[in-house]
């Protein structure tokens, strides 16, 4: 019987290891669990390949059912190199929670009930821009006919797991033989249709039919947990190496989604976008509360009506910083070099990048009354409970989902998920998102207001009304929501991903920790570069496979190290 080659769930020894097979357990296929002796230890591990050896090996201790199939384990191998990460991490992810000895018998990819009354909506595989209230179901039937007759799983991707949920049920419902994230057996064998969020990009579905991933530039995708790979990125891959065809969504493309590819848009893209009201605040009274007159105007109009959960209030903190605006004036304190928000630096202001750093006074009108805006979710929701003299329930991500809401909702983006459905969504500062420190800043409102438009219905509808409260009124990110047309914001995006060499024209890698230092030290003399960041360092090259592979040989340091490639 030959040795078997075993990677084991020990992701620090980031190697494989040779074992006997053990007879007794009978035959061992690649791709299956198995349990080993690792240095005295009883550990877990994947079986990788089948070797030949000739030295006395130890046998492998217990047989742990299946695991990934084979195609999957080069899949692994390459986002190990791609994310900078252990191979083990990835197997992990492709694996089972308990053990699984048998996979059911595959169902037969059958056509489309014809009593479906949802019309099948016809595009090329490819990036789609999509409306944020426009089912897409249209087009997850028509990848699902386009693909039928090919061999494999149409894998279908959505941000979070209650989404998954309903359209697995809205599929099934049309006759589709759909297999959800939790029935891992089900993917293994190979189900006609799979529905998940994130980690269904690593489903173990032997090879892929066709993809579909809706709302393809949430972030929702991304792992926050290193290695930091992305479910885009990983399908694209797969479906790269089945030669099988893939349909994106988005409601606003991103330079990583599309490069300089076009794209397709759909055909009623301004009816399907809520209505945009923009209430600029720095010529308000100065003595209103958190919500403007005229948002507060709106909110009571919004109360005599008969939803549920009529008003939903959103407040958004990204990053750590604070904004600093003119009580006189209004305006927000900004950076003449980079115009992003400033901060207090040693009783004057600066912005994060310390550009220019100035004396504590309003550039617009020169008055020094300036006041940093602090207000968080708690804040906000007792503010408004005041200026409506309504109950407010609160809500963020870690709120019972199972608590009841009263009328008026405040709180994080969480409340786009938790509301199905309301009469008036208030963007209490769009400004905590303009200006955040960070590339996706813009695509972030974009997401933020159509987020919010499926709870208050598209502008074809005449619903609802998504009002946004900012001190910055001629932003071109707010004039594209209002008329709902986002060419000019792509194109710029594309520009400047390409003048900075962001993805998708080139890599970056933050690097942070107490070790990042030290870490980074191993690049010197390579043609990778370096850059210091107030967090740690930035690593940028021209391919992020390549820089994958360079940052996951460096001799790691004992102190803390994080590295993230996007």
């Amino acid at each position: 019987m030959a040795p078997l080659r075993v990677i084991t769930e020990v992701a620090a020894l980031d190697r494989a290891f040779d074992y006997a097979e053990n007879p007794a357990l009978g035959p061992i296929g690649v791709g299956d669990r198995v349990r080993v002796e690792l240095h005295g230890r009883s550990v877990r591990g994947w079986v990788v390949a089948q070797v030949t050896s000739e030295r006395e090996l130890k046998s492998v201790r217990k047989w742990l059912g299946y695991g990934p199939p084979p195609s999957m384990l080069d899949l692994a191998q390459w986002a190990s190199d791609r994310w900078c990460g252990p191979v083990a991490r990835f197997l992990a992810a492709a694996s089972p929670t308990r053990v699984v000895t048998s996979v059911p018998t595959t169902p037969p990819t059958r056509p489309l009930a014809s009593s479906s009354v949802s019309p099948v909506v016809r595009y090329a595989p490819g990036v789609v821009q999509l409306a944020p209230t426009t089912d897409p179901l249209g087009l997850v039937l028509h990848a699902y006919e386009a693909t039928r007759l090919r061999k494999g799983s149409l894998v279908v991707l959505v941000p979070s797991d209650a989404w998954a949920a309903r359209l697995r049920g809205r599929l099934e419902q049309r006759g589709c033989a759909v297999a959800g994230a939790e029935q891992w057996d089900r993917m293994r064998a190979g189900w006609p249709v799979i529905v998940g969020s994130r980690g269904a990009a690593l489903c173990p579905a032997p090879r892929l039919a066709g993809a579909v991933v809706l709302d393809a530039d949430d972030e929702a995708y991304v792992s926050s947990a290193q290695p930091t790979w992305d479910a885009v990125s990983m399908v694209r891959e797969r479906a790269r190496r089945d030669d099988a065809p893939t349909w994106f969504t988005t409601m606003m493309p991103s330079p990583s989604l599309v490069g300089d590819e076009p794209y397709q848009r759909d055909a009623d893209l301004v009816g399907g976008w809520p209505r945009v009201e923009v209430v600029d605040r720095r010529g308000g009274d100065p003595h209103d509360g958190a919500l403007s007159a005229r948002a507060l105007t709106a909110a009571h109009r919004a109360l005599d009506g008969e939803e549920a959960v009529a008003v939903a209030v959103v407040l958004q903190r990204l990053g750590t910083g604070r904004l600093i605006a003119c009580d006189v004036c209004g305006e927000l304190a900004r950076c003449a070099v980079c115009a992003q928000a400033e901060e207090d630096v040693d009783g004057g202001l600066a912005c994060r990048e310390r550009h220019e750093p100035r004396a504590r006074f309003c550039r617009h009108c020169g008055s020094t009354r300036l006041r940093v805006r602090r207000a968080g979710v708690a804040t906000l929701a007792r503010d408004v409970a005041a200026q409506l003299g309504q109950p407010v329930s609160e809500v963020t991500a870690t709120s019972d989902p199972a608590a009841p809401l009263a009328r008026v909702v405040v709180g994080t983006t969480a409340v786009l998920r938790r509301v199905r459905r309301c009469s008036l969504v208030i963007v209490a500062d769009v400004d905590q998102y303009l200006l955040a420190a960070r590339a996706s800043a813009r695509r972030d409102v974009v997401y933020a207001v159509g987020g919010a438009g499926r709870l208050v219905g598209s502008r074809r509808e005449g619903r609802g009304l998504v009002l946004i409260q900012t001190r910055r009124g001629d932003d071109p990110v707010l004039d594209a929501l209002v008329r709902a047309d986002f060419d000019d914001l792509v194109d710029e995006d594309r520009a400047t991903a390409r003048l900075l060499a962001l993805p998708p024209y080139g890599a970056v890698a933050e690097v942070t920790g107490e070790g990042a230092a030290e870490f980074v030290a191993g690049l010197a003399g390579s043609p990778w570069r370096v850059s210091p960041t107030p967090e740690g360092f930035v690593v940028r090259g021209p391919n992020p496979e390549e820089l994958g592979r360079a940052l996951r040989v460096l001799a790691r340091p004992a102190a803390r190290v994080r590295v993230a490639v996007h």
